[in-house]
């Protein structure tokens, strides 16, 4: 294979070849130079054989590669494992209790692992202890992580994006994620940050005016900025606001939507006919702040500053499109870091919801009402009975009170002696409630009183057009 293919997922290669089909026959349809659709079929046919390579597949168009394409072995399957998890920017659900198959996710996505090995070296170039997310394999996936810190360590800096779809006023903790994750790169690499907030996507997607999509963008942006972001180095815009105002960022729009096909949104994102023509080119508005000339007054108009994404990994379709569109129009291809998924408090199967106040703790709820929900709907790993529980032992792999704590709880000792304490029996499940409530309390107590600080003039800093202070 190419060096340029050996890269790539199988998906990526699929979208490839739909992109490099539709460009043999727009040539065709031009009656373009012979040597010109010559060299466009060549490669239309090198594509097609990487890809029977990697999937064992023919290409066949309009039938993306599933996941059994791809040869791997996770040892023999247990009952149910045969299941398919449902994992797309709006969907995320599973069988399994203990939640998402990650090792297949990363396989199905054509990532890669975030080893023992990747984790040291980020400690060695930040020079400080990993975060407990990546300790913990919270953030357990990558792209292009390892070329990242080889810049870095050539004192080539780079810049990170995130961002918030904002479908309501309030926010949960899973919501906090990976604004916690974020602000740690922010520090210890001493980098600028963009933020974007997708007032557009919600409108587009839910039944919400565009009034109240852009009210809850600025809502949200007060819980972000409470995070702690440093506002000399970070930018958090609103799609409504910014990509009337910036020329650049809906330039990289444009050319992003030029080089995606209908076929291929299709088969990235499942659109269907019957979607509004703005759900089909949003991916490209998402895209763009994956490249630096989006923001001209930060970056002064260069293309080439690296960037970095940290996500959740229902996001990565959006980035596996981006990566695949980024040489074709003479950008870097984003680095990414993908975080497992905040359960809902029903359990692993199903990520925790804003639209659903029992399956999540708000940053708004009180003490008493994260009391009350941990003790009523959080799914326990225990047994029965006490005397069931004290011989037998609690699972504390489909225990969500344990999973919370391996999100929120800095302590490594302290978690480990947790785990075994219920794995034995000795911890009640009752007792393991109480550690969490005792751990949320404070952490959410302590967001709000940060959040009373937050100003409309500070928001109004934070989301303006400015440059920001760093040094590339």
């Amino acid at each position: 294979m190419t060096d340029r293919t050996e890269a790539m997922s199988p998906l990526e290669l699929y979208e490839s070849l739909m992109a490099q089909g539709d460009k043999v026959r727009a040539l065709k349809t031009a009656k373009a130079d012979k040597t010109e659709i010559d060299a466009a079929v060549q490669l239309l046919l090198k594509l097609k054989v990487d890809y029977k390579q990697v999937t064992g597949q023919d290409y066949k168009a309009g039938s993306p590669p599933s996941e059994s394409s791809v040869v791997h072995d996770n040892g023999p399957a247990a009952d149910g494992a045969d299941d398919e998890d449902t994992v797309d920017p709006w969907n995320v659900s599973t069988t399994n209790a203990k939640g998402v198959d990650y090792d297949k996710l990363i396989v199905r996505f054509g990532s890669s692992k975030i080893d023992k090995e990747l984790v040291d070296r980020i400690e060695k170039v930040a020079g400080q202890k990993p975060h407990r997310f990546l300790r913990r394999g919270i953030f357990f996936s990558h792209r292009d992580m390892h070329q990242v810190l080889d810049a870095y360590e050539k004192n080539k800096s780079f810049y990170l994006y995130t961002g918030r779809g904002p479908s309501s006023e309030a926010m949960h903790v899973g919501h906090l994620i990976p604004f916690i994750f974020t602000k740690w790169l922010q520090d210890v690499f001493d980098i600028p940050l963009v933020i974007q907030m997708t007032d557009d996507e919600k409108y587009l997607w839910k039944d919400l005016t565009l009034e109240d999509c852009h009210r809850f963008a600025v809502e949200n942006a007060k819980d972000i900025i409470a995070c702690g972001f440093d506002v000399n180095k970070t930018f958090i815009f609103s799609d409504l606001d910014y990509m009337g105002s910036s020329r650049e960022f809906y330039t990289n729009v444009v050319k992003i939507q030029k080089h995606v096909t209908f076929n291929q949104v299709k088969g990235i994102f499942g659109f269907t006919d019957s979607d509004c023509i703005g759900k089909i080119s949003f991916p490209a508005i998402q895209a763009a702040p994956s490249f630096s000339n989006s923001f001209p007054q930060i970056f002064g108009g260069r293309k080439d500053i690296p960037c970095l994404i940290p996500c959740a990994i229902d996001q990565d379709p959006y980035f596996r499109m981006t990566r695949d569109v980024a040489p074709r129009i003479g950008y870097p291809k984003p680095a990414l870091l993908h975080s497992t998924f905040f359960p809902a408090l029903q359990g692993a199967q199903t990520k925790m919801s804003a639209s659903d106040p029992n399956s999540s703790i708000f940053l708004t709820d009180t003490p008493k009402q994260i009391k009350n929900k941990v003790n009523k709907h959080a799914f326990s790993g225990g047994k029965d009975t006490v005397d069931e529980h004290r011989k037998y032992g609690g699972n504390p792999d489909v225990d969500v009170s344990f999973m919370y704590l391996t999100f929120f709880l800095e302590d490594d000792e302290q978690l480990e002696k947790i785990r075994q304490d219920y794995t034995s029996g000795a911890l009640l499940t009752g007792e393991l409630k109480k550690i969490l409530i005792e751990t949320l309390q404070p952490m959410i107590a302590e967001h709000q009183e940060r959040r009373k600080q937050v100003t409309d003039e500070m928001v109004k800093q934070f989301m303006t057009p400015r440059p920001l202070n760093f040094k590339l």
